[in-house]
């Protein structure tokens, strides 16, 4: 790697001037082994290249100066505390160079193994190794088929064809099967696929490898697949990645050999225990590549005892180390124990409650990073449905359950026909032999993934459990067909577009669709089931961390309800009021008559004779409401969109009422109801006639539904219950918009609520950019602002959310315009900087104003984490997402230190 040698800024460190705080510099991977060395931990021997060093080469295009020459200094120290120098024909040191980020990005980026092998060293290797030449060949192999397809894109599928050819002469389907010269013969095939598709020879020189190697690494940070887990993951995109050279250790050298993975508790359940997978005479690519089944974990005890037991109180160490679950990777080398990584484990949404509750217990944590180490967004994973199963629905096949849920679906067998058919609307199964990480896009795409090959710690497992996703891997009974786009599976054949079910948690995979039933965690939100006193740890840890988390939250949760029935569903999940009823949803149905007689009227006694018709209706609904509600606050939004809404549309009755004509039929009502229609059609009507215009241009229509609200609270309160109400008016752009609903408001709500000691409060809907801009000016006249974030987005950004979303959203999100649509999660710098404007400029001028926020962004996680910062005093959602939103509060209120959660 050419440089200057002038900066000293340090890109290089070993393993032994790390430590796990380092993250940001070191990566996850190499703070890691920096953390685990200087426990004292059997470590190979290596070095860590910087983020920074990273960041430098992805910004010019080559290495900064002085890096190369830290890596050479770095190198000669390795060699000499090895005694072995890198790809001697004798000795040889050989090397891996491996990817490692902040965040952890399972499969997404390269790694190079055995680096420094070439045409002579592979001698010397199999001489150093007592003349195994078998172990020699394969990892020559190897690194060939690595480096080739990693450093140089020779197509991986050409190497997969040449060993399965290998494989297919040979009259056998396992790798361990071929014998040195079948080896030998293989890294000859390798040699010519990589100088077909790079016009030159396998590099010979060791230091050549190792620098293209570690280029390739670099680059990889920005290679598709790690680009789009990234906005799965939302990993910001300047972090880059380290790059970690260490010392080989081979669990291919035999029997006494192997490669592993495990976990200090089952990262799906949280259950304490044994888990893992173990391959003997194998690498540990063929662990996650999930190419050869594995065996569990305490399988070890019988193969290697004495290798067993100190993993067993390594472990141990490393989880009170981090206080945590630890995912962990190691290598035995003729019964030696090497320690290759460790690192926080990636866990379903059951085990991160359920693993929480067991720390506390322990002493380890307490409740608030206890609330810190869970999230809503796996809450709300907790909360979707699962299999009802019947002697009807017997499983075909068993694998292993390595991501819970359930999920059927239409099965695939490629990611372009998984994305294809999820774009269309339809949910999909995506069914491999094995996942890797080229498939991401359709992992994504897809309700679940089935593989016949790889166990808990596979590719297709850890990706499948970043996500949230279902999955079964390594149920080998399944006969994988991908050409033939089929599966066979006990006298069963499944083609491409036939319907599975999976079970993540059983791992029982089940022919059709199975029907599902409510989950636990649901139950126990709606009352059903008593925490204190079920034979169920993730409900014991969901209550009690839920528990602390309304404790130590500060802002109120709401929910956005239009029916007694919702109204009641979320007072259930804890909502503690209603931040938004829609009163345009009651106008719907039946009553749509009512509505197009106020629309049709044609002077002041039809339209007040309608309105007196729905006036009674309004009453019992908001009746309904307060009572379900019983004392709580209910904020009623005035209606709001254009009464065009509920009429025909205008093409469809303009065709039907020139049909009825040319039929010679009486249209006349018809004819009144299309000149009505054309007469308030609107080019762009969320921008026209709706919200406070509406009732200030349409006589009586906010009167009315003011007198319902106020007659409502004076029954229900007069009935012995507890009405408060809150009239909210929409779309205020002016204070003198507000101002003159307001007059009208309040004498008729004197007039109505008398001595009944009924107080209705009466604000705004903060959704119109000026209303933010004049906040000032309007909390004059409002007694509360409810942020509605959706319209404000919309308008902030000069976006239809109707139209936008399908038509261009998704390039956007592909270029990293958008790390996410901004109608999931509150744009922070725009959209948020009015809210923070008008929270800061309103409550300055009315210290006593009362905000909340009712857009769908009240549910978002993240966006409550604004929300808190900025200082409302709730947050509405719908009901089902009524307990995220209070435990992402109770977790806003306790993460004071900026930390990330991820």
């Amino acid at each position: 790697m050419a440089a200057q040698e002038t900066d000293d800024h340090k890109y290089v460190y070993d393993f032994s001037e790390g430590n796990k705080e380092l993250k940001d510099l070191l990566g996850g991977k190499g703070a890691n082994l920096a953390e685990m060395t200087n426990l004292g931990l059997p470590v190979p021997p290596g070095f860590t290249i910087t983020t920074e060093a990273c960041q430098a080469y992805l910004a010019t295009g080559r290495e900064p100066d002085g890096l190369a020459g830290q890596i050479e200094e770095h190198l000669q120290s390795l060699e000499r505390e090895m005694g072995k120098r890198l790809g001697d024909p004798q000795d040889p040191l050989l090397v891996s160079v491996r990817s490692g980020a902040k965040f952890s990005m399972p499969g997404m980026m390269e790694t190079v193994l055995n680096v420094g092998l070439n045409d002579q060293s592979v001698v010397g290797l199999a001489a150093q190794a007592g003349q195994n030449d078998r172990f020699a060949w394969d990892s020559y192999r190897r690194l060939i088929q690595m480096f080739g397809k990693t450093v140089c894109e020779v197509p991986g599928e050409e190497f997969e064809h040449a060993l399965d050819e290998i494989k297919s002469a040979k009259g056998t389907h396992n790798d361990l099967d071929l014998d040195a010269n079948d080896l030998r013969g293989l890294v000859d095939a390798y040699k010519k696929i990589f100088a077909k598709h790079t016009g030159r020879e396998f590099p010979q020189q060791p230091r050549e490898q190792l620098d293209l190697a570690i280029r390739a690494v670099f680059e990889s940070w920005n290679a598709e697949r790690a680009v789009l887990y990234r906005r799965q993951e939302r990993i910001p995109a300047d972090l880059g990645t380290a790059v970690n050279v260490v010392t080989m250790v081979f669990g291919n050298l035999g029997p006494d050999s192997g490669t592993g993975v495990a976990f200090t508790r089952d990262p799906g359940s949280g259950a304490q225990g044994i888990y893992g997978d173990y391959l003997a005479n194998a690498q540990g690519e063929d662990v996650v590549a999930g190419i050869r089944n594995t065996v569990p974990l305490q399988e070890l005890e019988q193969l290697d005892k004495s290798s067993y037991d100190e993993l067993l109180s390594i472990m141990a160490r490393l989880e009170e180390h981090y206080r945590d679950l630890c995912d962990i990777e190691f290598t035995i080398e003729r019964g030696k124990l090497w320690m290759l990584q460790t690192r926080v484990g990636k866990r379903t949404a059951a085990a991160a409650f359920v693993i929480a509750g067991q720390l506390v217990d322990e002493g380890l944590i307490d409740l608030d990073e206890a609330l810190h180490r869970v999230n809503g967004a796996q809450l709300a994973q907790l909360m979707f449905p699962r299999f009802q199963l019947d002697h009807e629905f017997e499983a075909v096949a068993t694998g292993i359950g390595a991501s819970p849920g359930a999920a059927s679906g239409t099965v695939v067998f490629t990611s372009a026909r998984a994305v294809e058919l999820a774009a269309e609307g339809e949910s999909v199964i995506l069914v491999r032999r094995e996942t890797n990480p080229d498939d991401l896009n359709g992992m994504i795409a897809a309700k679940g993934i089935l593989t016949s090959r790889g166990g808990k710690t596979s590719h297709a497992a850890v990706v499948a459990r970043g996500m949230g996703k279902t999955c079964v891997s390594g149920a080998d009974e399944i006969e994988v067909n991908v050409p033939a786009k089929r599966f066979t599976v006990a006298g069963h054949t499944v083609d491409e577009g036939d319907v599975v079910s999976i079970d993540g948690t059983t791992g029982k995979v089940y022919l059709g669709e199975v029907p599902v039933m409510p989950s636990e965690v649901v139950q126990y939100f709606e009352g059903s089931l008593d925490a204190e006193h079920v034979d169920n740890p993730l409900v014991r840890a969901v209550h009690r961390i839920m528990t602390h988390a309304d404790a130590q939250r500060r802002l109120a949760v709401r929910t956005n309800a239009d029916t007694g029935a919702d109204a009641a569903r979320a007072r259930r999940f804890g909502a503690e009021g209603i931040g938004l009823c829609r009163t345009e949803h009651m106008f719907l149905g039946d009553r749509r008559e009512l509505v197009e007689r106020l629309i049709l009227a044609r002077d002041a006694d039809e339209r007040e004779t309608a309105l007196a018709a729905l006036l009674p209706l309004q009453r019992a609904d908001f009746m309904e409401i307060f009572r379900e509600m019983d004392g709580l606050p209910v904020t009623v939004r005035l209606i709001d969109p254009p009464l065009h809404e509920f009429l025909p549309p205008l093409e469809q009755l303009a065709v039907n009422v020139a049909v009825a004509q040319e039929r010679g039929e009486d249209v006349a009502k018809e004819e009144a109801l299309l000149a009505a229609v054309r007469r308030m059609h609107e080019e762009n009507p969320m921008l026209g006639l709706r919200g406070v215009r509406l009732g200030l241009v349409i006589p009586g229509l906010f009167a009315m539904q003011v007198r319902a609200i106020a007659e409502a609270a004076v029954a229900v309160v007069r009935a012995g219950g507890v009405a408060c109400p809150e009239i909210m008016v929409p779309l205020v752009g002016a204070v003198q918009e507000l101002e003159t609903v307001r007059a009208e408001a309040e004498k008729i709500i004197a007039e109505v609520v008398g001595d009944s000691g009924v107080e209705v409060l009466i604000g705004t809907m903060i959704e119109v950019p000026r209303a933010a801009l004049t906040a000032g000016q309007i909390a004059e006249a409002a007694e509360f602002f409810s942020f509605g974030t959706n319209d404000l987005t919309q308008m902030g950004w000069g976006f239809s959310r109707d139209d936008v979303e399908g038509a261009f959203f998704w390039r956007y999100l592909e270029l990293g315009i958008f790390g996410i649509s901004p109608f999931e999660s509150i744009d922070r710098d725009g959209v948020g900087r009015l809210v923070r404007i008008a929270a800061e400029e309103g409550r300055a001028a009315r210290p006593g104003l009362k905000l909340g926020v009712c857009g769908e962004h009240g549910g978002d996680p993240d966006s409550v984490h604004f929300f808190h910062s900025v200082g409302l005093d709730y947050v509405s959602c719908s009901p089902f997402r009524v307990p995220v939103a209070r435990l992402e509060a109770g977790r806003a209120a306790v993460e004071t230190d900026g930390s990330d959660s991820r």
